[in-house]
């Protein structure tokens, strides 16, 4: 135990080594840091930067640009907001009845530990609508949490879809995050190219050379002429710039995609302990959801969530596991990793379960089951093929996927978060 306890001393960082990062980052001729303040510069000061996402993020402020598209998203909004305020969605008390009869009145549900009900991907705002009334007609749960991947400036031109999902968000109580264009899909590495080059992407299909600068600069945009605050993060170096924005007063969230690979508690660590490191004084950082890599197993999880406490992160930051996929072009299958979730569910906190996919035995009966490639594919492209109807096929069979996960963990006496506004009333 001697022995152990000298190698840990080792460890310990000396106070002049964070005197030197300190010298780096205050250095005024450092490019490194230059380059990202002249970026923030453009949309003013972080205090100017959060002034205008406050104002753009407002639903009366949203809806009323929405009525400028003269678009038929506004009155699926109303309707929206009509149902929530008449109580047409199912409620946990009598979801929770659903499920387990008179018993349900009689038990105690684990709170403390419930998981967010988690979908991905959210391509279409009309999806929402089509979710939201099957969630109606057959008293299901929405999500509590929604992940986009659809080209930002395709959905903000494409009759105020980004303004319609960002207000829905608002209207049912979700949480919700958006991935901005740049990123390693978008033709930023020039020596790739699709299928062909695939193997090319292991040597980092990243956010190359200036690429950060312009994630940066996107990010900026959306969060100023939208409000929205979180996005996808999938490269260290936009994971560093997200953590310098908050540390200089930007208000701004991501959430770390599975793409970055965090697959064993040692990467875990590192990044947590970037977190820790940029932390603002009162010790909040941008990083709101971690995912993980699909490989991890529940003592991954489980060492992942004791250093997120040890940090003091373990309100602040949810770890993001997948319980089901794509079922073509991501992970072998069969994948459905639930019941290790509810394994984990009454002693892990903050934690959310994704569905980016339907329960394999589903998807197999589909005549074209999801795949993660129709995440990269613009509207016209899918329309024009015919495939929309599939895909929103696709999507509701994840919507199934999600409710199955709640009633598992409600049979075992474990809680969940779907929307908010909607169903926790």
């Amino acid at each position: 135990m001697a022995f152990k306890d000298e190698l840990r001393a080792r460890l310990h960082i000396p106070h002049e080594r964070l005197d030197e990062i300190n010298a780096l980052l205050l250095d005024p001729h450092s490019r490194v840091v230059n380059d990202l303040l002249d970026v923030v510069a453009k949309y003013g000061t972080p205090e100017e930067i959060n002034r205008q996402a406050a104002e753009a993020g407002r639903l009366d402020y949203l809806m009323l640009r929405l009525a400028e598209h003269n678009c038929r998203y506004l009155d699926d909004l109303e309707w929206l907001i009509r149902q929530r305020d008449a109580g047409a969605f199912i409620s946990v008390a009598d979801y929770r009845r659903q499920v387990l009869g008179p018993a349900a009145d009689q038990m105690a549900f684990q709170d403390r530990f419930a998981v967010t009900l988690e979908i991905s991907a959210a391509q279409y705002f009309p999806w929402l609508i089509e979710e939201a009334r099957q969630a109606i007609a057959h008293g299901e749960l929405m999500p509590g949490r929604f992940i986009r991947v659809r080209k930002m400036r395709e959905a903000e031109a494409d009759c105020g879809d980004l303004l319609a999902f960002a207000a829905a968000m608002q209207i049912m109580g979700a949480s919700y995050v958006e991935t901005l264009d740049t990123k390693g899909t978008d033709g930023s590495n020039i020596h790739l190219n699709g299928p062909e080059t695939l193997a090319g992407y292991f040597g980092g299909v990243g956010q190359p050379n200036d690429h950060v600068l312009k994630w940066v600069d996107e990010y900026l945009y959306y969060y100023t002429r939208y409000g929205i605050r979180q996005v996808l993060n999938i490269n260290p170096g936009t994971v560093l710039a997200g953590y310098l924005l908050h540390k200089l007063g930007i208000n701004n969230e991501f959430k770390i995609s599975v793409f970055m690979g965090n697959d064993n508690p040692y990467a875990a660590l590192w990044t947590l302990i970037g977190a820790r490191l940029f932390a603002r004084e009162d010790g909040s950082c941008p990083l709101i959801g971690f995912n993980l890599s699909n490989s991890v197993n529940n003592e991954t999880i489980e060492i992942t969530a004791e250093v997120r406490q040890m940090l003091g992160f373990e309100e602040m930051v949810r770890i993001e596991h997948h319980i089901t996929e794509c079922y073509r072009g991501i992970v072998r299958q069969p994948y459905n990793r639930r019941d290790e979730l509810v394994a984990l569910a009454d002693h892990v906190p903050n934690i959310s379960a994704k569905h980016e996919g339907g329960d394999p035995e589903i998807e197999q009966t589909r005549e074209r089951p999801s795949t993660i490639f129709d995440y990269f594919r613009a509207k016209e492209e899918v329309e024009a093929a015919g495939d929309m109807p599939a895909l929103l096929r696709n999507y509701l069979d994840k919507h199934e996927s999600l409710n199955r996960t709640a009633r598992a963990l409600t049979e075992h006496g474990l809680s969940f978060v779907a929307a908010r506004a909607l169903h926790h009333r």
